[in-house]
């Protein structure tokens, strides 16, 4: 899919204009892009009051959006019809087809159809397909957020290392609307060439804006069972971006640390020997004032029961909230 935006971002760089966009899909933000794109590279605020027009899907009729479309522009290269809510037109697209067998030449219509795939035995994916330009989006996977975020960073001209990236993934989650504002944070805040820090992620973005599993382990650390609550539930009902085998692993991985630190004789290699950035030694250190070294071990066989049970091993039905629940009763009860 990256590659097919690229390709299209390019030819509206070059001026190579369709008189149809058909841009439809689960990531809304890519479609938000493309629009954001062609509007700028079509109209200025001389232009706009004359040569742009924009509908909502729950209120528009096609009848009128190609009405619209049929006039010629009065001051710009072309007249910019943009359809936001196309999702809402689905059934009545045949109109736009039609249109479409013979386009006003000097009108660029953007339909941005969200959340779905377009029909491609409709007449109107034909039409756009033969006359047009199509982009079909897709959420990006975990696999390829991480690079996204490092290929926009370095395109802001920032450094930053892998370390650094995972808890960037962590704070910011998945939505790239989201993402893309903060990273226009950084980019008001910071000169270009800085190298992005787990201090300057939590300085100018936070870990606070979604609960995640480094805010867990660290309300683990300080024994705050109120905190830590608060944040498994947020968690159960956000399933999709919090999976609960990811969660308790790292519960695992958490107190394995804990019980490592206890163990270090020279606590300034904390950060090579437990393999974690320096800036979350404090964690361990802390967790291991609140859990002895017979605790952490303890808290480890809890995290192993909790991954089986995860997996439905001795256990008819817990839903993630229960077990993630009943995990933390039991290590605050050590």
């Amino acid at each position: 899919m990256m590659q097919e935006f690229n390709k299209l971002m390019s030819t509206i760089d070059k001026g190579e204009f369709k008189p149809f966009y058909l841009l439809s899909g689960t990531e809304p933000y890519f479609i938000d892009l493309i629009e954001d794109h062609l509007t700028k590279k079509l109209t200025d605020e001389s232009s706009r009051s004359f040569d742009y027009s924009i509908f909502y899907g729950k209120n528009a009729e096609l009848s009128q959006i190609i009405e619209t479309a049929k006039r010629f522009p009065l001051l710009a290269s072309h007249h910019l019809v943009v359809v936001r809510e196309a999702q809402h037109l689905e059934k009545s697209t045949d109109l736009i087809a039609e249109y479409l067998s013979k386009p006003q030449l000097q009108t660029i219509i953007i339909f941005c159809f969200k959340y779905k795939t377009f029909d491609k035995r409709k007449k109107l994916y034909k039409a756009a397909k033969k006359v047009g330009a199509l982009l079909n989006t897709k959420t990006l996977y975990d696999s390829q957020l991480g690079q996204w975020i490092s290929d926009r960073l370095k395109l802001a001209q920032f450094i930053i290392d892998s370390d650094a990236l995972q808890i960037l993934l962590e704070a910011l989650g998945t939505d790239l609307n989201k993402i893309e504002k903060e990273i226009d944070k950084l980019k008001i805040a910071l000169e270009k060439g800085t190298q992005i820090t787990p201090e300057l992620i939590e300085q100018y973005i936070g870990f606070s804006k979604d609960y995640n599993n480094f805010e867990l382990y660290k309300a683990v650390a300080q024994r705050n069972f109120h905190q830590c609550c608060k944040i498994v539930k947020y968690m159960s009902d956000n399933p999709r971006n919090h999976p609960l085998v990811l969660t308790i692993s790292g519960f695992y991985t958490f107190f394995r640390r804990v019980l490592l630190y206890h163990g270090l004789a020279d606590k300034s290699k904390a950060a090579s020997l437990l393999g974690v950035n320096p800036y979350f030694v404090r964690d361990y250190e802390q967790a291991c004032l609140k859990f002895s070294l017979k605790q952490a071990s303890n808290a480890i066989s809890l995290a192993l029961e909790a991954d089986l049970k995860s997996k439905g091993v001795g256990v008819k039905s817990l839903n993630q909230h229960d077990i993630l629940k009943e995990l933390l009763v039991k290590i605050f009860a050590l």
